[in-house]
């Protein structure tokens, strides 16, 4: 099973990033996907956005009106557009695939917002 995250970087705050995750070793479109991301060393993870198997979504209150959590259950790629970055974005972004009692966690990826 891999979760591998790709797209972060340094960008400008207002600027906008799309990050990607490729998912293998397990049947992707039955799992609901998720971005979380951690703040800092020791901060806890927190949940950005999810999608359902179905498409269906859901965002934290900070990611709302900003964030668009997608998929393509045939390229089993989940992906997460980021507009009107804030510094406040700045974080580790993991993607992390959950069924059924299942639940598998990439590597992350670095978002720096930074002017």
């Amino acid at each position: 099973v891999q979760l591998v995250e790709s797209g972060g970087g340094l960008v400008q705050p207002g600027g906008s990033l799309r990050l990607s995750c490729s998912a293998s070793g397990f049947t992707f479109s039955s799992y609901v996907m998720s971005w979380y991301r951690r703040q800092a060393p020791g901060k806890e993870r927190e949940l950005v956005a999810s999608i359902t198997s179905g498409g269906g979504s859901t965002y934290a209150d900070s990611a709302k009106g900003r964030f668009t959590i997608s998929r393509d259950n045939v390229k089993k790629m989940v992906y997460l557009q980021m507009n009107s970055l804030k510094p406040e974005d700045t974080a580790v972004y993991c993607c992390y695939a959950y069924y059924n009692g299942y639940r598998y966690w990439g590597q992350g990826t670095q978002v720096t917002v930074s002017s």
